[in-house]
C-alpha cells in the first residue's frame, strides 16, 4: 500500500486507528501528524488546547511529525510522502470552547489545505465530522436533515461537510461520529465519554451524579466500531457523508446500571440540575446509508462495549 497519514494521530480516535492500521498493514509506512499538548489551556475550559498525548502512541512503530494544522510550513513537511490515504482526525473537539476564531482556523481552514494535499497525491481523504452538526434536531439523525449546530465546534464540522460536498475533488468521505468511547480516551480529560466519567465517579467518590433525571439519550459507539468504519471508508469507492454510531440511543441511567453490574458496585445516585443552556437530550444515528454503502455493521452493544472497555489495560 501507499503511505498513510493520520492527522491528530496522538489523540483518542487517531491513535486507535494508527495501532490498528499498523497491525493490518505492517509493511506500510504510517505517518502520524499531531500538535502534542503544550500545557496551554482555553480560558473557558478546564481542558488543554491540544489533547494529543505521547502515551497513546506507545507501541506505534511508524513515523511521527509534531506540527500544527494551522501552520502551513508544518503541513509542507507532509508533501515528501506518497500518501494513498489521509485520515484527518485532528481538530479542536472540546464543545465548550467559545474561542470561535481558534476553532474555525484549526478545524475549517486547515481542511482546505488537507483537500489540496489529497488532490496533489491523488489520495483518499477520510475526515472526522460530528453528530454535533445536528444540535438538538429531532432524532433519529439523518445526513442532510435538520443540521442545526449549537456550538462553534459543531458549526466548524458542518462547514467542513459543506466544503467537502462542494469540492471538485470527489475522493472524500466524511464520518459523523456520535458519542465515541473506549481505550485511549482518558487524555481527553473533561471531554472524555460519559462511560469514562461515570466509571471514575464510582471509583473515586462511591456515588454517581447525573443531570435530572438520567433519561437523556445518546448514541454511544465503541471505538472498535469507529475504527471499522474508517477502514471500510478507506476500501470504498464511495464519497459523501456518513453517520457512525450504534444506531440505538441509550440513557445515562443505562450506563450506570451496566457499570454497576460489571464493577459489582452499589452506589448512591444523585440527580442534579443541568447548568448548561444548551444540552443535547437525544441523539441517535440513522446508519442505514452507512450500512448500505460502506457495509458498516456495529459489532458492540453498549453492554458489550463497556464490558470490553473495563477489561482493558488502557482505560
Amino acid at each position: 500500500m501507499r503511505d498513510i497519514l493520520i492527522t491528530g494521530g496522538a489523540g483518542f480516535i487517531g491513535s486507535n486507528l494508527a495501532h490498528k492500521l499498523q497491525e493490518l498493514y505492517p509493511e506500510t509506512r504510517i505517518v502520524v501528524f499531531d500538535k502534542f499538548r503544550d500545557g496551554t489551556k482555553f480560558d473557558t475550559s478546564h481542558n488543554e488546547r491540544f489533547l494529543g498525548h505521547f502515551k497513546n502512541l506507545i507501541g506505534f512503530r511508524g513515523e511521527i511529525i509534531a506540527g500544527d494544522l494551522r501552520n502551513k510550513s508544518d503541513l509542507e513537511k507532509l508533501k515528501k510522502y506518497d500518501f494513498g490515504t489521509i485520515f484527518h482526525e485532528g481538530a479542536v473537539s472540546d464543545t465548550t470552547v467559545i474561542d470561535e476564531n481558534f476553532v474555525m482556523e484549526t478545524n475549517l481552514n486547515s481542511f482546505h489545505d488537507l483537500i489540496e494535499l489529497a488532490k496533489e497525491k491523488n489520495a483518499k481523504l477520510i475526515y472526522a465530522s460530528s453528530a454535533g452538526t445536528y444540535g438538538n434536531s429531532p432524532a433519529p439523525n439523518r445526513v442532510g436533515e435538520g443540521e442545526n449546530p449549537e456550538n462553534v465546534y459543531g458549526f466548524s464540522k458542518l462547514m467542513m461537510d459543506r466544503v467537502a460536498q462542494n469540492s471538485d475533488y470527489k475522493n472524500i468521505i466524511g464520518l459523523r461520529y456520535f458519542n465515541v468511547y473506549g481505550e485511549r480516551e482518558k487524555y481527553k480529560m473533561n471531554s472524555a465519554s460519559m462511560i469514562f466519567q461515570l466509571r471514575n465517579q464510582i471509583l473515586e467518590t462511591g456515588r454517581v451524579r447525573l443531570f435530572e433525571f438520567g433519561e437523556q439519550k445518546r448514541d454511544f459507539v465503541y471505538i472498535d466500531d469507529v475504527v471499522q468504519a474508517n477502514l471500510l471508508a478507506m476500501r470504498s469507492d464511495a464519497n459523501g457523508i456518513f453517520n457512525v454510531g450504534s444506531g440505538i440511543a441509550r440513557t445515562f441511567n443505562d450506563i450506570v446500571e451496566i457499570l454497576l453490574s460489571e464493577m459489582k458496585e452499589i452506589v448512591e445516585i444523585e440527580y442534579i440540575k443541568n447548568p448548561y443552556t444548551f444540552y443535547q437530550n437525544h441523539t441517535e444515528a440513522d446508519i442505514s446509508k452507512t450500512e448500505k454503502i460502506l457495509g458498516y455493521e456495529p459489532e458492540f452493544s453498549l453492554e458489550d462495549g463497556i464490558k470490553k472497555y473495563l477489561e482493558s489495560d488502557l482505560i
